[in-house]
């Protein structure tokens, strides 16, 4: 696959490997990328970020099936650094900058402009769009929005615009702690569970969801999704996330990974010869790692039964 003619009749195939699964490296933090640089002692400026994002591309993704980056750094400095390998899909983060709101608790909605159009103008392959769902929740008072319902209004949308397009979509939910509430051990497990329920009811290519907390979990999700889905990393460490893939793939049916700052996250503390160093001697057996997990637990996402 090159990225010279973008096709609008895409699919999943154009981010996923050979088998059909998802090997994809997620390098498109904006904000926690540069928190990351803050946290060991140093102020990242644009330009910092957007060497990383390039760095970061041009060694790991001739191993992985995708890269997901952000228009804002990584997808102009790899397109200027020529840092995506030829074989591997282009993921592209679509969801606005701007975060809403309400009572504590976040709102979805989008940019009409960050559209399936504006990801094949770039040369993406895909579009990732990022929310968080609590499908849960109590149903609203009078004259409060319906907070559910309008992040699954506005992911339809979405869905739509990709569909008109040939652009397959990519949904990310993060279960997120409402005002004055616990969310630990089951309750949290059951707040993945009821969010993945009601998307899996959206005509979305793949969900990108956070593990349950359980092979149990895990279970639950495959019993209820009908679509195929990628469990991400939320920044576990390295050795924990690999025990989550094959979780995730073993009992869950999950059709591969999607893997940020477990596979690189040390790069924000070295530059030059040193970062090329952990990349190549570090990151790229990480990634080689969760590919070999995947590979062998992985359901390819070419076989999960849809809805006639």
């Amino acid at each position: 696959m090159t990225h010279a003619t973008k096709s609008r009749t895409g699919t999943l195939d154009d981010i996923a490997t050979d088998s059909h699964v998802f090997s994809i490296v997620a390098m498109d933090q904006r904000n926690t990328l540069r928190r990351m640089f803050t946290a060991v002692g140093l102020e990242a400026s644009d330009e910092d970020l957007r060497i990383a994002k390039a760095d970061v591309a041009r060694v790991l993704t001739p191993a992985a099936s995708g890269l997901l980056s952000d228009p804002t750094y990584g997808v102009p400095a790899i397109t200027e650094a020529k840092a995506l390998a030829p074989n591997c899909g282009l993921l592209i983060a679509a969801e606005p900058s701007e975060r809403r709101s309400y009572q504590g608790e976040p709102r979805t909605h989008r940019d009409p402009d960050l559209n399936a159009q504006w990801v094949l103008d770039q040369g993406g392959d895909a579009l990732k769009f990022y929310f968080q769902l609590r499908a849960d929740r109590p149903a609203p008072a009078p004259g409060e929005p319906d907070l559910a319902a309008e992040t699954l209004a506005v992911c339809a949308e979405v869905i739509r615009d990709c569909r008109d397009h040939g652009v397959p979509v990519v949904l990310e939910n993060l279960i997120y702690t409402r005002p004055g509430e616990d969310l630990h051990g089951q309750a949290r497990e059951d707040a993945v569970i009821e969010a993945a329920r009601a998307l899996n009811d959206l005509d979305c290519d793949l969900l990108k969801l956070e593990y349950p907390g359980s092979p149990e979990g895990c279970r639950r999700l495959a019993a209820i999704l009908d679509r195929p889905w990628a469990i991400l990393s939320a920044g576990v460490p390295f050795d924990q996330f690999t025990d989550i893939i094959r979780i995730a793939a073993d009992e869950g049916g999950a059709s591969g990974f999607i893997a940020g700052r477990s596979v690189w996250r040390e790069v924000v503390s070295l530059v030059g010869p040193e970062r090329q160093e952990f990349l190549t001697s570090v990151a790229l057996p990480r990634l080689e790692r969760l590919i070999e997990v995947a590979e062998h637990s992985a359901r390819p996402w070419t076989e999960v039964s849809r809805p006639a």
